[in-house]
């Protein structure tokens, strides 16, 4: 760092604590102990930002100070909630054909039946900061479960249901966990009611499953296995649980009192309340320690930015196991005392689309892989679903939107209060976010401005000391009360990602390319290990996949670089195809010329609309892609599948 840079970032620190010292002085002494609290949480008032040696040039900014952070825990703001809005609906759940289902709790009902799992789960042993782990689909129990473990100060450690029991004895063993509350049967995405048998797995866990007692050599930690019956939506799955004594029913837990519980010590809102799995797209998942502070607040934040009141009835398709569905979903309408909806428990979008259009939901949450297969619902004529009417509100998270894919939202689904939410496990996870108010291009082009009471800044991916003019591309860092407290268990790799700098704030890296502009809407350019390197010249996937996105004929594209021996990587374009669409290679008699896909097409496409260093070198037809829990891409496994596609071929 030059001498000259060093003086500049000692002026910055240095106008910063004047003009918090000056702020504080201001107020009163109520008012002054909250100011104190934000501005040591990274808050500097946008036009302070602007004063302060020249930073409206730098790509950093901080969002708006209101609303106010709550200081209390997720227990005690449910509480008031419950008592300004108990008579309504909080979750209503569908389970899948056959032997559909609806389940719904009102606030009040979910208070009452938490307690009773909370009651029961305190009989059993659980106690503050005991880490319990919950492999449930989207469902009505695993909501009251979660506010159950809240209440205990307990550790909520939602699992993908999904998970072999590796993965499974993976993680309770990493976290050492006593209980496992876990499905008869796994429900499968796009498959209703052919789930997997648990069975198999509990056997390899837990070992012989007639023992009166759990004795698991695979997790020794592990006292308690509790098994939700759901059988009855999977009439081909065989696990006759009344054989196995090792197994908890969790009826049973519906036994306890319905009175409010008392933890065994007080909670704290900076207590570790919830560990997530991180996704894994390039590395082995690792667990994020979220507080009440940070779950609760941006649930809060989202919903206040998306104008979420307590009249709108939300369908959220993403998993509960997953910050998607856990906090943009749950906890944004519980903060609320608005209406969580469960069309399925793993993803079904022709019950999506069902549960949309039979309640007159008022909003749509999706992923944009969820968000193409419901559209291609509504074009199956054979289905003959009905088309929501209400829809006005919704999120589109979890992997960069193309923006035409977007515009296509708007049009057919009215979400025309549609936002876009950017985030990471480890901030718990939204940082930047749309508003409705924004204008129509930034909402289909950006993530948006930085939350409240949120830094973002975009720095030099070879030294983070550098804050990059604005319109430059570099690494997003995210700071403020939604940084994670670390990785359970692994202080190395906490540190490669998150650290307390000279300025005293934590920050969070976030791996993500990104760019700012004038009026701090932050552009994801994409993943910073994602960047091809052709020849020297960085080329970025997203821009290649956002311009096939617009080709017709192409469903869905992901774009990874794969190795070359003349330029060191080339571009591979995965395709797609549209329904009802052939590709040139698998041509039959009696095709139509105008619906049929060519690589070469692809091909021309790109090197029309943006230029010939950008084409793909590879264009591999898929029919789907190796996706994560929260439905992004592997590009990493993308990248196996060309490389042995193109040794088959040599």
């Amino acid at each position: 760092m030059s001498m000259y840079t060093r003086a500049c970032a000692g002026r910055t620190r240095a106008a910063v604590r004047m003009a918090a010292a000056a702020r504080r002085r201001a107020m009163s002494t109520a008012a002054a102990a909250a100011a104190r609290t934000t501005v040591d949480e990274g808050y500097v008032p946008q036009e302070w930002q602007q004063r302060i040696l020249g930073t409206e040039r730098l790509s950093i900014r901080t969002g708006p100070m209101e609303p106010a952070l709550f200081t209390g825990t997720i227990p005690d703001h449910f509480a008031s909630v419950v008592s300004r809005h108990g008579d309504r609906s909080a979750v209503i759940a569908r389970s899948p054909t056959p032997n559909a289902h609806e389940s719904t709790l009102t606030y009040h009902a979910l208070d009452l039946v938490s307690n009773r799992l909370a009651s029961s789960l305190s009989s059993i042993g659980v106690r503050k900061g005991d880490r319990v782990a919950v492999s449930l689909g989207n469902s009505a129990e695993f909501a009251a479960l979660t506010y159950a473990l809240f209440k205990l100060g307990a550790v909520l450690v939602p699992l993908n249901p999904t998970f072999n029991a590796q993965q499974v004895t993976a993680a309770l063993s990493h976290l050492n966990a006593e209980v496992l509350i876990i499905g008869a049967v796994t429900d499968l995405a796009y498959r209703p009611g052919k789930g997997r048998s648990n069975k198999q797995l509990l056997e390899t866990i837990v070992g012989d499953l007639q023992r009166s007692r759990i004795q698991s050599e695979a997790v020794p930690s592990l006292k308690r296995v509790v098994v939700l019956d759901n059988r009855a939506s999977h009439p081909d799955v065989v696990f006759p649980l009344d054989e196995f004594a090792a197994l908890s029913s969790y009826e049973t837990l519906l036994e306890g009192s319905d009175r409010a519980v008392k933890p065994d010590a007080p909670l704290d809102p900076a207590d570790t309340i919830n560990i997530q799995f991180t996704s894994g797209t390039t590395s082995a998942p690792k667990a994020a320690q979220l507080s009440h502070t940070a779950i609760l607040n941006n649930g809060a934040f989202i919903a206040d930015r998306m104008g979420l009141d307590p009249s709108d009835r939300i369908v959220v398709p993403p998993p509960l196991f997953h910050c998607f569905g856990s906090v943009l979903g749950y906890m944004a309408t519980a903060t609320t005392g608005a209406a969580i909806l469960f069309p399925s428990p793993a993803f079904d979008p022709v019950a999506t689309v069902r549960m949309a259009a039979d309640t007159d939901a008022t909003g749509l949450y999706g992923v944009s892989t969820m968000l193409v297969s419901i559209f291609e619902a509504l074009d199956e004529s054979s289905l003959n679903l009905p088309v929501p009417q209400h829809l006005l509100k919704g999120i589109v998270a979890g992997s960069s939107v193309p923006e035409s894919l977007m515009r296509t939202i708007y049009k057919r689904l009215g979400l025309q209060d549609l936002v876009i939410c950017y985030g990471m496990t480890e901030t718990a996870p939204v940082s930047c976010m749309t508003r409705p108010s924004d204008p129509f291009e930034q909402r289909t082009s950006s993530v948006g401005t930085p939350m409240p009471h949120t830094t973002v800044k975009i720095v030099d991916p070879l030294d983070h000391t550098r804050v990059l003019p604005l319109g430059e591309r570099g690494e997003l860092a995210a700071s403020g009360y939604l940084v994670m407290k670390g990785y359970f268990g692994d202080p190395e790799r906490t540190a490669q990602v998150r650290r307390t700098e000279s300025d005293g704030r934590t920050w969070m890296y976030s791996g993500d390319e990104a760019e700012m502009d004038a009026d701090g809407f932050v552009q994801i350019t994409g993943r910073i290990k994602d960047l091809i390197i052709r020849g020297g010249e960085n080329i970025h996937p997203l821009e290649v996949e956002n311009c096939l996105f617009q080709l017709l004929g192409v469903q869905e594209v992901s774009v990874a670089g794969v190795p070359d021996e003349r330029l060191g990587e080339a571009v591979a374009a995965f395709v797609i195809p549209r329904h009802g669409w052939t590709t040139a290679d698998a041509q039959r008699e009696g095709d139509e010329a105008a619906r049929r896909l060519s690589k070469d097409r692809v091909r021309e496409w790109v090197r029309t609309n943006l230029s010939s260093h950008l084409v793909p070198k590879y264009v591999f037809w898929v029919d789907d892609y190796p996706k994560t829990a929260s439905g992004k891409i592997q590009k990493f496994k993308l990248q196996e599948m060309a490389k042995k596609m193109l040794a088959d071929e040599a």
